[in-house]
Protein backbone atom coordinates (compact mmCIF):
# COMPACT_ATOMS: atom_id res chain seq x y z
CA UNK A 1 0.00 0.00 0.00
CA UNK A 2 1.45 3.47 -1.15
CA UNK A 3 1.15 6.67 0.44
CA UNK A 4 -1.31 7.62 -2.21
CA UNK A 5 -3.95 4.79 -1.64
CA UNK A 6 -3.52 5.98 2.26
CA UNK A 7 -4.02 9.86 1.75
CA UNK A 8 -6.83 9.06 -0.80
CA UNK A 9 -9.16 6.80 1.88
CA UNK A 10 -8.33 9.61 4.76
CA UNK A 11 -9.75 12.31 2.32
CA UNK A 12 -12.56 10.15 1.57
CA UNK A 13 -13.04 8.54 5.12
CA UNK A 14 -13.05 12.46 6.30
CA UNK A 15 -16.20 12.81 3.86
CA UNK A 16 -17.81 10.57 6.31
CA UNK A 17 -17.82 13.08 9.12
CA UNK A 18 -21.05 14.92 7.82
CA UNK A 19 -23.99 12.71 9.37
CA UNK A 20 -25.95 12.58 6.06
CA UNK A 21 -23.39 11.15 4.12
CA UNK A 22 -22.14 8.76 6.66
CA UNK A 23 -25.81 7.50 6.30
CA UNK A 24 -26.27 7.76 2.77
CA UNK A 25 -22.26 5.67 2.90
CA UNK A 26 -23.57 3.29 5.24
CA UNK A 27 -27.10 2.34 3.35
CA UNK A 28 -25.00 1.67 0.38
CA UNK A 29 -22.39 -0.61 1.91
CA UNK A 30 -25.87 -2.80 3.97
CA UNK A 31 -27.48 -2.67 0.41
CA UNK A 32 -24.45 -4.25 -1.76
CA UNK A 33 -23.28 -6.29 0.78
CA UNK A 34 -23.17 -10.23 -0.72
CA UNK A 35 -24.13 -8.71 -4.12
CA UNK A 36 -27.56 -8.29 -3.02
CA UNK A 37 -28.66 -4.91 -4.43
CA UNK A 38 -27.22 -6.07 -7.84
CA UNK A 39 -29.03 -9.19 -7.38
CA UNK A 40 -32.32 -8.25 -6.82
CA UNK A 41 -31.63 -5.53 -9.74
CA UNK A 42 -31.29 -8.62 -12.05
CA UNK A 43 -33.91 -11.00 -10.84
CA UNK A 44 -36.21 -7.83 -10.83
CA UNK A 45 -35.05 -7.33 -14.86
CA UNK A 46 -35.67 -10.78 -15.50
CA UNK A 47 -39.42 -10.66 -14.71
CA UNK A 48 -40.28 -7.26 -15.97
CA UNK A 49 -38.44 -7.90 -19.28
CA UNK A 50 -40.28 -10.92 -20.08
CA UNK A 51 -38.90 -10.75 -23.33
CA UNK A 52 -34.96 -10.38 -22.20
CA UNK A 53 -35.84 -12.84 -19.32
CA UNK A 54 -33.14 -15.42 -19.68
CA UNK A 55 -30.20 -12.47 -20.10
CA UNK A 56 -30.94 -10.77 -17.02
CA UNK A 57 -30.92 -14.14 -15.63
CA UNK A 58 -27.44 -14.87 -17.03
CA UNK A 59 -26.42 -11.28 -15.87
CA UNK A 60 -27.32 -12.13 -12.77
CA UNK A 61 -25.62 -15.37 -12.81
CA UNK A 62 -22.48 -13.19 -13.75
CA UNK A 63 -22.67 -10.40 -11.22
CA UNK A 64 -22.78 -13.29 -8.65
CA UNK A 65 -20.22 -15.50 -9.96
CA UNK A 66 -18.03 -11.51 -10.40
CA UNK A 67 -18.80 -11.72 -6.78
CA UNK A 68 -17.80 -14.93 -6.00
CA UNK A 69 -14.02 -14.60 -7.81
CA UNK A 70 -13.41 -11.23 -6.07
CA UNK A 71 -14.02 -13.80 -2.99
CA UNK A 72 -11.86 -16.07 -3.89
CA UNK A 73 -8.86 -13.43 -5.10
CA UNK A 74 -9.40 -12.51 -1.10
CA UNK A 75 -8.16 -15.60 -0.07
CA UNK A 76 -5.24 -15.62 -1.86
CA UNK A 77 -3.80 -12.00 -1.07
CA UNK A 78 -4.81 -11.80 1.85
CA UNK A 79 -4.40 -7.75 2.68
CA UNK A 80 -5.50 -6.55 5.56
CA UNK A 81 -8.37 -3.70 5.73
CA UNK A 82 -7.26 0.06 6.45
CA UNK A 83 -8.06 0.31 10.29
CA UNK A 84 -6.67 1.83 13.41
CA UNK A 85 -3.45 2.14 12.42
CA UNK A 86 -3.50 4.32 9.77
CA UNK A 87 -6.15 6.42 11.62
CA UNK A 88 -9.17 4.85 9.75
CA UNK A 89 -12.13 4.06 11.89
CA UNK A 90 -14.98 2.08 10.12
CA UNK A 91 -17.88 3.12 9.93
CA UNK A 92 -19.63 -0.39 9.18
CA UNK A 93 -18.86 -3.99 10.03
CA UNK A 94 -17.48 -5.86 7.40
CA UNK A 95 -18.52 -9.69 6.54
CA UNK A 96 -14.61 -10.67 6.59
CA UNK A 97 -11.30 -9.54 7.68
CA UNK A 98 -9.48 -8.93 3.85
CA UNK A 99 -10.03 -6.25 1.72
CA UNK A 100 -8.26 -6.61 -1.67
CA UNK A 101 -10.04 -6.51 -4.19
CA UNK A 102 -13.50 -4.81 -3.02
CA UNK A 103 -16.17 -7.49 -3.43
CA UNK A 104 -18.83 -4.36 -3.45
CA UNK A 105 -16.99 -2.86 -6.16
CA UNK A 106 -16.90 -6.20 -8.11
CA UNK A 107 -20.35 -7.04 -7.84
CA UNK A 108 -21.23 -3.30 -8.94
CA UNK A 109 -18.98 -2.98 -11.99
CA UNK A 110 -20.16 -6.14 -13.00
CA UNK A 111 -23.92 -5.37 -12.59
CA UNK A 112 -23.01 -2.03 -15.28
CA UNK A 113 -21.80 -4.00 -17.65
CA UNK A 114 -23.85 -6.80 -18.03
CA UNK A 115 -27.50 -5.10 -16.96
CA UNK A 116 -25.89 -1.65 -18.95
CA UNK A 117 -25.90 -4.09 -21.96
CA UNK A 118 -29.85 -4.75 -21.94
CA UNK A 119 -31.70 -2.02 -21.57
CA UNK A 120 -31.00 1.37 -21.61
CA UNK A 121 -32.34 2.68 -18.86
CA UNK A 122 -29.80 -0.10 -17.17
CA UNK A 123 -27.09 1.72 -19.16
CA UNK A 124 -28.27 5.23 -17.55
CA UNK A 125 -29.44 4.11 -14.11
CA UNK A 126 -27.01 1.47 -12.78
CA UNK A 127 -23.09 3.29 -13.33
CA UNK A 128 -24.08 6.16 -10.89
CA UNK A 129 -25.69 3.95 -8.22
CA UNK A 130 -22.69 1.77 -8.35
CA UNK A 131 -19.92 4.70 -8.63
CA UNK A 132 -21.91 6.00 -5.57
CA UNK A 133 -21.48 2.22 -3.69
CA UNK A 134 -17.87 2.19 -4.86
CA UNK A 135 -17.03 5.36 -3.16
CA UNK A 136 -18.94 4.79 0.22
CA UNK A 137 -16.55 1.21 0.57
CA UNK A 138 -14.11 4.08 0.98
CA UNK A 139 -15.93 6.98 2.76
CA UNK A 140 -16.70 4.16 5.35
CA UNK A 141 -13.36 3.27 5.73
CA UNK A 142 -12.87 -0.09 4.73
CA UNK A 143 -11.16 -0.07 1.85
CA UNK A 144 -8.12 1.21 0.15
CA UNK A 145 -9.00 3.09 -3.66
CA UNK A 146 -6.73 0.31 -4.96
CA UNK A 147 -8.97 -2.37 -3.68
CA UNK A 148 -11.80 -0.79 -4.98
CA UNK A 149 -10.06 -0.01 -8.72
CA UNK A 150 -9.23 -3.74 -8.32
CA UNK A 151 -12.94 -4.90 -8.06
CA UNK A 152 -13.95 -3.03 -10.55
CA UNK A 153 -11.92 -4.26 -12.92
CA UNK A 154 -12.51 -7.45 -12.06
CA UNK A 155 -15.93 -7.04 -12.03
CA UNK A 156 -16.18 -5.36 -15.42
CA UNK A 157 -13.50 -8.02 -16.93
CA UNK A 158 -16.21 -10.91 -15.89
CA UNK A 159 -19.27 -9.76 -16.81
CA UNK A 160 -17.14 -8.23 -19.91
CA UNK A 161 -15.83 -11.55 -20.69
CA UNK A 162 -19.65 -13.35 -20.15
CA UNK A 163 -21.17 -10.82 -22.33
CA UNK A 164 -21.70 -13.07 -25.65
CA UNK A 165 -23.10 -16.18 -23.15
CA UNK A 166 -25.64 -13.55 -21.44
CA UNK A 167 -27.31 -12.02 -24.33
CA UNK A 168 -27.06 -15.70 -25.76
CA UNK A 169 -24.69 -14.45 -28.76
CA UNK A 170 -27.21 -12.67 -30.39
CA UNK A 171 -25.98 -9.46 -29.54
CA UNK A 172 -28.79 -7.56 -28.37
Amino acid sequence: MDDMDRRLLSALRDCGTDRRVATAARALSWAGEHGALWLVAGLVGAAADRERRGAWLRGTALTAGAHLASMGVKRVVRRPRPGAEIGVEPLVRTAGKHSFPSSHATSAAAATVAYGALRPAGARLVPPLAAAMCVSRMVVGVHYPSDVAAGAALGALTARLGARWMTGGAGR
